[in-house]
């Protein structure tokens, strides 16, 4: 069990049984009456953001949650094989919980997976990935000026806006939180 002295950005809680992640809070004391805390809260199973607001001194039931860190295998179907790097014991995360961070897995990554009662709830790829430009239109040389840019597609199937002198072929290095182009990476 928690108190709520312990809520701060980031704190896990079950709430009717799901797991929540404090996304905001914020501490009041009222002129008259007790003191309370105002929370913003994400469902981590559905990605639902709610407000609640706690009393304080309220007792609060911490989530066990457990991040690994599994190596990216192989995809099957609709599931992707991960292995435990500790025990070596393989999971497939469903293409659901992965959501967006498909598009920046590549073959024996680290991975940090977070489980909630031994089931998948989401993944943390690692900040930056390299991949590999697999279709765009021939750049131009000496065409810097401006932030004109254009779509090119990645590998993974990932479609991100670049500059114009990226072409086809060019190793790119991409930012997983925003899924933009960061910079051009040379091999």
């Amino acid at each position: 069990m928690a108190d709520t002295t312990d809520i701060k950005k980031g704190f896990k809680m079950l709430i009717d049984g799901q797991p929540y992640a404090v996304v905001d809070h914020q501490f009041v004391k009222p002129g008259k009456g007790q003191a309370f805390i105002r929370t913003k809260l994400k469902n981590m199973m559905t990605g639902a953001v709610i407000d609640r607001t706690f009393k304080s001194g309220e007792k609060l039931e911490k989530a066990d949650t457990e991040e690994r860190t599994m190596q990216y295998l192989y995809p099957e179907g609709d599931m992707y094989v991960f292995m435990d790097n500790e025990t070596y014991e393989q999971m497939r995360i469903s293409k659901d919980v992965l959501a967006e961070n498909t598009y920046y897995l590549l073959d024996n990554m680290n991975i940090d997976v977070m489980l909630f009662e031994g089931k998948p709830i989401g993944v943390t790829p690692p900040t930056f990935v390299e991949l590999e430009v697999v279709e765009t239109e021939p750049g131009f040389k000496g065409d810097t000026s401006g932030n004109t840019t254009k779509p090119a597609t990645l590998t993974t199937g990932l479609q991100v806006n670049v500059p114009l002198f990226v072409n086809q072929g060019d190793m790119l290095k991409i930012d997983t939180r925003t899924g933009e182009y960061v910079e051009r990476v040379k091999v």
